[in-house]
């Protein structure tokens, strides 16, 4: 099975899927952080293409970033200053080819993560 790298972000607060959030990803290597691409969520709070697909794919370290903050803002929920959550970074590692979900349950003040199917 070829390895590939999705991901579904949840507004947890509003109860719907996350849709106009922009998100990063980004290949580690030691020191050194290379970004490969940027995408933004659909209406059901996914992406339209993989965010990794299998002819990029590779064993490694990864992180992906969230702009939480941007996104809130334009759902109406009412800014702090600074915001509590603007982005959120999730570092993780692959070390087999299969498929890997990195999904986001997001609100204002918490978000949770888990190696999804």
């Amino acid at each position: 099975m070829a390895g590939y790298l999705t991901t579904h972000v949840l507004d947890t607060a509003r109860g719907c899927p996350a849709e106009g959030l922009k998100i990063d990803l980004y290949r580690l290597d030691g020191d050194h952080r290379r970004h490969l691409r940027t995408l933004v969520t659909n209406d059901d709070g996914r992406t339209n293409e993989q965010i990794l697909p299998e002819t990029e794919f590779a064993l490694g370290e990864y992180e992906l970033v969230f702009h939480a903050g941007p996104y809130l803002d334009a759902t109406g929920t009412p800014p702090e200053t600074p915001r509590f959550l603007s982005t959120i970074p999730i570092r993780f590692g692959m070390s087999e080819h299969s498929h890997y979900h990195v999904p986001l349950l997001l609100s204002p003040f918490g978000f949770s993560t888990y190696r999804g199917s």
